[in-house]
């Protein structure tokens, strides 16, 4: 990923924190700081449907060949993930740290150490 991805990433993550509510976010005017106020089961619910969302796209692009449907459900499930993350104190460079760490692993060898943790 290069620098401008990352920093895209991390100016959104930015944003993302300055709308909790601890940090002067206004439910009132901002979705992000809506849904911190309704808690992690609202952000969780809002991923499993942006998931879903994502899924369905693809399946319809499967059928009609055209994939713009997938990346626009996949930047919401980004976002939501990312909103998500903010929730936990999370950064997206420590999920781009963990991919990191995961690449020249096998898959299996890689789930198979997660099931001994």
């Amino acid at each position: 990923m290069s620098v401008v991805q990352q920093s895209i990433l991390e100016r959104l993550a930015d944003i993302i924190e300055s709308r909790k509510l601890a940090n002067g976010g206004d439910p009132a005017s901002s979705y992000v700081a809506k849904l911190f106020s309704k808690g992690d089961d609202a952000i969780l619910k809002k991923i499993g449907e942006e998931a879903t969302e994502t899924v369905m796209a693809a399946k319809d692009a499967r059928v009609s060949g055209d994939a713009s449907q997938v990346l626009y459900e996949c930047a919401d499930l980004w976002f939501h993930s990312l909103v998500m993350l903010a929730q936990y104190d999370l950064r997206p460079q420590q999920v781009l740290d963990e991919l990191a760490r995961r690449e020249g692993l096998s898959g299996l060898e890689e789930k198979a150490s997660r099931q001994d943790a």
